[in-house]
């Protein structure tokens, strides 16, 4: 019977090793394959979803060469597990089950009544302490965003925000429900006519990315395979009060 660590000590230990990759610039996937564990199991235990075995704790020592029990972080580590106050002083600990990738749905703006479709990852950026988002596998790969995240204690609401050149664009969500779908409100700008771009708040929600399958992503009509999934997901943004468009 393997030996699981406890929680306080999985964390210490998730710490570290995200310490060590980011100072050695090294993958996971090549810890992963040098430890011989799976990724799927690497990347678990590192967001805190489950916690570490002994026996996989001294694989990753040996990957490593360094002992992962008993030894300190640096003071830099420390003070990078606490996000800013202008982003809700929120500890890397308390966010860690927000990380991971996620099926962003929204209304599309071309074609009414379709659905549009792209993964948006949040993860922790290691050199500044604070959570981060970026989104991939945009049909529309110009207008892929990317930013941190807000996570503020008085209301509860998770903000993905960007800020470029002045501009701004947010997500306001719920904490996560049911199946761990986060759903709200998206401020951005939308193209009107000609080179105009327009205001616009439409519904939208993350969905946690099944780890064995990938997700249709663009455009989604009528029709296609997944557009009622896909709609469903969207219409209860509204349907259950996730966000509000007063009339």
């Amino acid at each position: 019977m393997q030996t699981e660590l406890s929680d306080e000590g999985s964390e210490a230990v998730a710490l570290i090793v995200r310490e060590e990759l980011a100072r050695r610039r090294l993958s996971r996937q090549w810890l992963a394959d040098e430890a011989r564990v799976s990724l799927s199991t690497l990347e678990k235990a590192l967001a805190g979803s489950r916690p570490f075995t002994l026996a996989t704790v001294v694989r990753l020592e040996d990957a490593l060469g360094t002992s992962l029990r008993g030894k300190k972080l640096s003071p830099e580590t420390e003070l990078r597990n606490f996000a800013p106050d202008s982003m809700g002083a929120y500890t890397r600990p308390a966010v860690q089950w927000l990380e991971g990738s996620y099926l962003t749905l929204r209304p599309s703006f071309s074609e009414a009544g379709a659905v549009f479709a792209y993964l948006t990852s949040l993860s922790w950026d290691e050199a500044n302490g604070h959570l981060v988002f970026s989104e991939a596998s945009r049909t529309d790969a110009e207008y892929e965003q990317k930013g941190f995240v807000s996570f503020p204690n008085i209301s509860g609401a998770i903000y993905l925000v960007t800020i470029s050149e002045g501009q701004y664009r947010v997500a306001i969500l719920n904490r996560p429900v049911g199946h761990g779908a986060m759903s709200g409100i998206l401020l951005t700008l939308a193209a009107g006519s000609g080179a105009q771009l327009t205001p616009a708040a439409v519904p939208i929600t993350l969905v946690p990315k099944r780890v064995e399958s990938e997700p249709v992503v663009g455009v989604v009509r009528e029709g296609d395979d997944c557009f009622a999934e896909y709609r469903e997901c969207v219409d209860k943004v509204t349907g259950r009060g996730y966000a509000r468009f007063p009339g």
